[in-house]
């Protein structure tokens, strides 16, 4: 996980002050109103005496009328961040005003300020169409709900609906809360969450009583998610969480939280500011005691002095990388990519290597049983009873698909009954069966548990059958060897695409860690394109073969969020797919595909890539405008064309971040 830092860095008081303003009760554009109204009285004042005669106190007045609507937001600034212990560009903005004033340049004090606030108020609004892309995502759940009970439907407020309530969702309607379909079938949009495009087919849970005890096991075809949209049925869906524990809610507060946690290139600057904002200080104040040295009237050094408080003022840098975060992450989970503020976004656009795990990910995580093995004197019927009854303990999704398409070979046999599953990490499982011990599992389990071997032709069977791509399960009922069945997990369609468009945008190599035979891995491998696989992990495995990786470069670890969390939290950047409904995947990643979309990567790593260097953009230019105004206002530029250049390079800054907002997914290699 990246750095987090609970000091949440005001861009000199830009951002966040700028944010107050805009949302204050003056409204949104007050701050821009008053920024005109300052021109307006400056404006007036100079054009008023070559128009018509008037009498001096008249401008004086104008120009005071100027410097009083262009202090007012400055000066509320200025007070909160005092307050606060900062001292920021907003109190030099208003020493250089006054300054001007006490030599008597009225005239000059009033163009900074109008300059100023007209710069901030215009930044204040580039900046809040950023944030506003982020507080749309909380406006996309209904208020309101209509929900059954008693028999009775009623319209509720979302804040009173309870785990396990009915509500009833109309055609075109948004959802109001997470839960499952129990009746009705419908299409819903489910874009806002998960960044689909396509509407997802929805129809009711087949076993009621199973969703209820395991809402975290529930099918995505039946799983939905409030703020989502629905299609043209009638849907009742049964609650699973409650007002402000949604996925919506969670993802909402999650990118608001991105903002604290700060990248490397936002901690530099941080401290680079800490230094240089003093060095400003010190050098203004020798500069105004230039007359000393040099042969000018004070009045003349006051003026450079003011000068170079506004052109030194880092306000820029401040903001440079702050507003290609803000942009970045905004436009991510617009597309159903959840980043966890700066230092994901910018490690994983960093990356070298990318390593994914194999179930799940690379493959549909659905296997299917297509090979029934069985010893001499055995049926197909009891190696299946078998290990349907063990099977049916676990909620592993190997064991699913045994129980799954078991059933349908049995052609309606009633299975076994088992009791006592107990798991062996990474082996296999036990359980008891009639009386007997029933172990299932990989080869290697039988060679650490008690009892007889393996026979040899048993075991030549299961290897052709792993050569093949399979993953073997092996079945003792006591000391007896019932046989063995392989399953099959297809690759993901457009896998061996994304693996494609990885590496045209610059990833150097892939990999896939799986707890799989090495064979199985090898033939996915092959299959998408990854350039080395890896089998037969342990969890344990996998974390040391991604920490001894991350020793040597950047590396990213992608899974489902569950099984592979450990692996994910040792990763430069841990992202999980699928991640909509999960509070494991949400809580243990970086990043985090809100659908289970492999696709959803490469614009993900091409946004991050695209960020940092609008990041590394936005250094060279708010670096570049201080260094060209540094010397220019000691050789004698002015307050107004200084200021012009500060805020000029503010806002191109922020403009710059803001191309991150229309961000295109990377175009696919050719033939893919």
């Amino acid at each position: 996980m990246g750095e987090t830092t609970t000091e949440h860095k005001t861009t000199a008081g830009h951002a966040e002050a700028g944010g107050a303003h805009v949302h204050g009760p003056l409204g949104q554009r007050a701050e821009l109103v008053v920024a005109v109204l300052c021109g307006v009285a400056l404006l007036v004042a100079w054009i008023l005496p070559k128009v018509i005669p008037v009498v001096d106190w008249l401008i004086l007045g104008l120009l005071m009328a100027a410097y009083a609507f262009g202090a007012f937001f400055p000066l509320r600034e200025a007070y909160a961040n005092l307050r606060q212990g900062r001292f920021e560009i907003d109190v030099l903005m208003l020493v250089a005003a006054a300054g001007a004033a006490t030599l008597g340049e009225w005239a000059e004090g009033a163009l900074l300020l109008f300059l100023y606030s007209l710069g901030h108020a215009l930044e204040s609004y580039a900046m809040g169409r950023a944030k506003r892309a982020i507080e749309a995502l909380g406006e996309l759940a209904p208020t309101t709900a209509q929900v059954r009970r008693n028999g009775v439907i009623e319209t509720v407020s979302v804040d009173q609906l309870e785990v396990g309530d009915t509500v009833v969702v109309k055609p075109n309607e948004r959802l109001a809360a997470d839960g499952y379909v129990i009746e009705g079938t419908s299409s819903v949009n489910q874009a806002p969450i998960t960044g689909e495009s396509v509407p997802v087919d929805k129809q009711p849970v087949r076993d009621a009583a199973e969703a209820r005890a395991r809402p975290e096991n529930i099918d995505k075809g039946s799983r939905v998610f409030a703020g989502t949209i629905n299609g043209s049925g009638l849907l009742e869906i049964r609650v699973t969480r409650a007002a402000g524990d949604s996925t919506l809610d969670r993802v909402v507060r999650m990118v608001r939280e991105a903002e604290t946690n700060t990248s490397s290139t936002q901690r530099f600057t941080d401290r680079f500011e800490r230094i240089f904002v003093p060095l400003v200080l010190i050098g203004a104040l020798l500069a105004m005691f230039a007359w000393v040295v040099v042969d000018e009237p004070f009045s003349a050094s006051f003026y450079r002095s003011m000068a170079l408080l506004v052109a030194a003022s880092p306000c820029a840098l401040a903001i440079a990388t702050p507003s290609a975060v803000l942009s970045g992450v905004a436009r991510a989970a617009k597309s159903g990519v959840l980043l966890k503020g700066g230092a994901p976004l910018e490690n994983l656009g960093r990356l070298d290597v990318i390593a994914f795990d194999k179930t799940g990910t690379l493959t549909e995580g659905k296997p299917r049983l297509v090979d029934v093995l069985t010893e001499d004197g055995v049926s197909k019927e009891e190696l299946l009873s078998v290990a349907i009854a063990v099977e049916s303990l676990s909620d592993h999704p190997l064991a699913s698909a045994v129980v799954r398409d078991g059933r349908s070979r049995l052609e309606g046999k009633q299975p076994l009954a088992a009791s006592d599953l107990q798991s062996i990490t990474g082996r296999g499982v036990r359980a008891e069966v009639e009386g007997e011990v029933v172990f299932i599992g990989k080869i290697d389990l039988f060679s650490e548990i008690d009892g007889p071997g393996i026979a040899g032709a048993l075991r030549a069977r299961v290897k052709e059958l792993e050569i093949r791509g399979r993953t073997t399960m092996v079945v003792r009922r006591g000391d007896r060897y019932l046989g063995a069945i392989g399953l099959m997990d297809t690759p993901r369609e457009g896998a061996s695409t994304v693996i494609a468009t990885l590496r045209k945008i610059g990833i150097q190599q892939m990999i896939m860690i799986s707890g799989d035979n090495q064979q199985v891995a090898d033939a996915v491998a092959r299959e998408v394109g990854i350039d080395e696989a890896y089998g037969d992990l342990m969890p344990s495995d996998k974390v040391d073969m991604i920490r001894r990786l991350r020793s040597e470069k950047g590396i990213a670890m992608v899974g489902d969020g569950v099984n592979d969390a450990p692996a994910m939290a040792s990763a430069t950047v841990g992202v999980a797919m699928g991640a909509a409904g999960s509070d494991v995947a949400l809580e243990t990643a970086d990043v985090a595909l809100m659908a289970d979309d492999l696709a959803r990567l490469p614009f993900a790593v091409a946004l991050s890539r695209a960020a940092s260097r609008v990041s590394r953009q936005n250094l060279w230019i708010s670096l570049g405008v201080v260094a060209i105004l540094v010397p220019a206002t000691i050789a004698g530029l002015g307050i107004g064309p200084a200021v012009a250049m500060h805020e000029g390079s503010t806002l191109l800054v922020v403009v710059n971040a803001l191309r991150l907002l229309g961000f295109k997914d990377p175009p696919r290699p050719a033939g893919a």
